[in-house]
């Protein structure tokens, strides 16, 4: 059975796009950049909802060959077009760069992956995470927090019905006074 992770950058008060998307807020440094490379590399498929998805293709599968690219961002951007991807959209005709469109219901493909063969997956999008979350699929959370207050935008988390115990495996800090805790659910 395959591992699904939840994982991004999250606002102090728990949000992972300012209102109207903006992201500039949560800009890496070098060691962070480098260790989410090092996530990404770890993970057999990527999940993604439309709209980390549009995010993502406007930038990544050129990102190699940007004036200026760092060694992490080719790295990354060569990464990112040989790792499959499922792209899980009732709006999108067609995905590209090594993606699937799933049109369907998300809970079931998603349980349906997990149940495959395969390393571990990442579910990327708070809208396509939070039905993953309430469905019980999460098994490892990922919360990489910056030292800013948003007071809106989207939030990390949806509203769950039940309480959802979970075991702290790992905290790092990064420069700029960003904290990453990995955590486990529990059985």
């Amino acid at each position: 059975m395959r591992t699904l992770v939840y994982g991004m950058n999250v606002s102090l008060d728990g949000f992972v796009a300012a209102p109207g998307g903006d992201l500039d807020w949560s800009a890496p440094s070098d060691e962070l950049f480098r260790w989410w490379l090092e996530q990404e590399q770890a993970m057999d498929l990527l999940l993604y909802g439309r709209r980390l998805w549009e995010a993502m293709s406007s930038y990544w599968p050129t990102g190699d060959r940007r004036p200026g690219a760092t060694p992490d961002e080719v790295a990354f951007a060569r990464n990112w077009r040989d790792t499959p991807k499922a792209v899980f959209s009732s709006t999108l005709g067609s995905v590209g760069w090594n993606a699937r469109l799933v049109t369907g219901d998300a809970v079931a493909e998603i349980a349906r992956l997990k149940e495959g063969e395969g390393g571990p997956m990442r579910v990327g999008g708070a809208t396509l995470a939070a039905a993953a979350l309430r469905a019980g699929l999460v098994d490892e959370y990922t919360v990489v927090t910056h030292p800013v207050l948003l007071g809106a935008g989207a939030p990390f988390l949806a509203p769950l019905e039940r309480r959802a115990p979970l075991r702290l495996t790992e905290t790092r800090t990064f420069p700029g006074g960003v904290v990453m805790t990995r955590y486990e659910t529990r059985p």
